[in-house]
């Protein structure tokens, strides 16, 4: 892109390589860029490296004006955070990327009243803004399903006993078998209740076991699984990352996640397994930097789970997680619930996202 790359050669001195009074900002989630009193960059945190898609050696020195491509906006921003009593402005701008489309960011800078650094420039992404948020609003809503969920089980759970009960003794009392069918159809419909109760309280019963072990054994485990399952049809490819150090948590929990996952992709490709072109991949990276469950983590597992079905329709995928939605005939509607229940409790979320030919299931767990 044309005039993206003349600032692309390092303007500091070797004395900018030196350790900086400002390294603690490098463990923030957000893009920090302090500016010194001459209107360049004085130091830029890993975060905004990762934004701007270049080394902070080659930010710091830079003329903050041209790292934007409207440069006025971005001057009058910072001399309206000088003169603000309040001593801060917030304005979406777009960020100049080498070879790249020009970012929209939020830009808030705020006056530090410091000699050498006057102002400070805090930079995030519009799209991690409404991502961050979006999984905010998952995990509260997590939360408070949970707790509905556990105490309405619990009161469901207390008087199927005595149904059943009930029903049984009725039914040594009836004297011909169509008559009885109709209590065996309700020790039928109390059982599956019962099962549908205990699978809600499955997450909150017994001890967890808590230890470090390999994710591929995990997602070995889950694909012969699925594989036994849906023997013809379908081809679960790996692409894992043997880099991956070690997970720590409760293994069972997490091989209980990723079937639940697993499985729903698979049975979203029932057309495609009929046809022989279903294909679901697991894949595994290390993520750096990144924010899971509102904790900030310097390394963290992402593991994939993507599939080449007809996608999550729109007007569901709000709701996936939610207990009891379903969007396939005969579905309970459990399976993406307890999956999140459970990799919650290992202090992990997921996320995902779908269209029609790829749907991408994103399970983020905090490395050791």
């Amino acid at each position: 892109m044309s005039g993206a790359a003349d600032w692309l050669a390092p303007r500091g001195s070797a004395a900018s390589l030196a350790p900086s009074p400002y390294a603690g900002l490098d463990l923030l989630s957000t893009a920090v860029v302090l500016i010194g009193a001459d209107a360049r960059v004085a130091f830029a945190n890993q975060s905004a490296e990762q934004l701007f898609e270049v080394s902070r050696r080659i930010l710091n020195g830079q003329l903050v004006a041209r790292l934007f491509t409207d440069a006025a906006a971005i001057e009058r921003l910072l001399e309206a955070a000088r003169a603000n009593d309040l001593g801060q402005r917030r304005q979406v701008l777009e960020l100049r990327r080498p070879l790249k489309e020009p970012l929209p960011v939020y830009a808030t800078a705020s006056a530090l009243y410091d000699e050498a650094t006057p102002l400070v420039l805090e930079l995030n992404e519009i799209g991690q803004q409404l991502k961050v948020t979006r999984d905010e609003h998952y995990l509260d809503l997590s939360e408070a399903s949970r707790h509905l969920l556990r105490n309405l089980a619990h009161e469901i759970k207390n008087p199927l006993g005595g149904i059943r009960g009930a029903a049984q003794l009725l039914e040594s009392e009836l004297p011909s078998r169509e008559q009885r069918e109709y209590t065996r159809v309700i020790i039928g419909e109390v059982d599956r209740l019962q099962s549908l109760v205990d699978r809600l309280l499955a997450p909150h019963r017994g001890p967890r076991v808590v230890a470090e072990f390999n994710i591929h054994e995990v997602t070995e485990r889950v694909r012969a699984l699925i594989l036994a399952e849906f023997p013809r049809g379908l081809d679960i490819v790996r692409d894992y990352d043997a880099s991956v150090p070690d997970v720590r948590g409760d293994r069972e929990q997490l091989i209980q996640a990723l079937l639940n996952i697993v499985r729903n992709a698979a049975q979203a490709l029932r057309d495609r397994i009929a046809a022989g072109d279903a294909t679901i991949v697991l894949m595994t990276r290390v993520a750096r930097h990144v924010t899971v469950a509102r904790r900030r983590h310097r390394l963290a597992l992402e593991l994939h789970v993507i599939d080449n079905g007809p996608g999550i329709p729109a007007e569901l995928q709000p709701h996936v997680f939610y207990p009891l939605v379903s969007g396939r005939e005969g579905g309970s509607g459990l399976g993406l619930t307890l999956a999140q229940t459970y990799v919650q409790q290992n202090d992990g979320m997921i996320e995902f996202d779908s269209k029609p030919g790829r749907t991408d299931f994103r399970i983020l767990l905090p490395l050791p």
